[in-house]
């Protein structure tokens, strides 16, 4: 099987590289390396999601899960220095640069710690959890995240997720609707749709 971004400990030869970004009006310096997801840049469907999100009137911590190098928790936490974000992979190398790209922008209300999806949340006040989810893993494995958001965000939570319409948007807009009370399009670009869902 080959190996993906969502692996445990991706093998691939270490390349690592820093570059500047700007996200949410914040200049970002960020570490990135081979293995992880979209270590060029930041990827357009994280950037619209970043841009998109706003937080929802209920109190409580914030979830970034398959956080990468940190750039949706990142941006997020510095957008709100009055909440803690949670940031959460399954990618021991993208965890390791995630802490330090927090450690570099002084970004400290955040906790980053390993997860398999949401099983492992240190948490029970949520008030939001956002995605942009691995979609090569698979429908089941993605519907578990959709699933595990709503079994651990408190009532009027929200769960924001991007995905493109061509890799399975409307199946996520479905099976959402199975649980949550609302589910509407926030946005859509470049066929990137922002999906909010409230519980």
């Amino acid at each position: 099987m080959s190996e993906h971004y969502y692996s445990k400990n991706p093998h691939v030869e270490s390349k690592p590289r820093k570059w500047n970004f700007t996200l949410r009006g914040f200049t970002f310096s960020f570490e990135t390396d081979a293995g992880v997801f979209s270590k060029s840049e930041v990827d357009f469907g994280s950037r619209v999601l970043i841009d998109c999100f706003e937080l929802p009137s209920v109190s409580g911590d914030i979830l970034d899960v398959g956080c990468g190098y940190g750039p949706i928790g990142l941006s997020i936490a510095k957008s709100y220095p009055d909440r803690t974000v949670h940031m959460m992979d399954v990618n021991d190398r993208a965890l390791s640069l995630a802490e330090r790209n927090a450690e570099n922008n002084g970004v400290q209300n955040v906790q980053i710690y390993e997860s398999d999806a949401l099983s492992s949340v240190k948490t029970d006040q949520v008030a939001a959890v956002l995605t942009n989810p691995p979609i090569r893993a698979g429908k089941k494995t993605i519907f578990r995240f959709y699933d595990q958001a709503y079994d651990v965000l408190r009532e009027e939570g929200e769960l924001w997720i991007v995905i493109q319409k061509k890799q399975g948007a409307p199946s996520t807009m479905d099976h959402l609707a199975e649980k949550f009370r609302l589910v509407e399009v926030v946005d859509k670009v470049k066929g990137y749709w922002i999906i909010r869902a409230v519980k």
